[in-house]
């Protein structure tokens, strides 16, 4: 499957206040994973990450921040936010696991299959006297 822009994703990470120098080394950890750019936030405790659904997603670079020792904010906003985030992006990972169907061949035999069983033409059950009634 090409990439589309619609799997280009970029998320804000934040970070709780304690301890200190968290972004720092986050930093340095995100940037050594193949296909993932990381950027300064605008807050000081909030980091910018780009990553493509094909590699990664919000709760995987979260789930490796946090094995690493890493605190998270944890406030309500952003707990609701980053839930709704993985749900969304979880259900784009399954929806790229399923096969495309080729609706259009498939409409055009149905299609076929019912007309066929339709009355038309020299199909007509009318005896020819019938049909031209003088």
């Amino acid at each position: 499957m090409p990439n589309t822009p619609d799997l280009d994703k970029r998320r804000e990470i934040l970070f709780a206040e304690e301890p200190e120098n968290q972004v720092m080394q986050a930093t340095l950890l995100l940037e050594s994973l193949p296909n993932c750019t990381v950027e300064r936030g605008n807050k000081p405790n909030s980091l910018w990450v780009s990553y493509n659904l094909h590699q990664h997603t919000l709760e995987s670079l979260e789930q490796a921040l946090m094995a690493e020792g890493f605190k998270l904010d944890h406030s309500l906003l952003h707990e609701v936010c980053r839930q709704v985030i993985y749900y969304c992006e979880d259900t784009c990972c399954h929806n790229m696991d399923i096969p495309e169907h080729n609706t259009k061949q498939v409409a055009r035999a149905v299609f076929a299959e019912v007309y066929s069983h339709e009355p038309h033409g020299d199909r007509d059950d009318t005896p020819p006297e019938l049909r031209h009634y003088k």
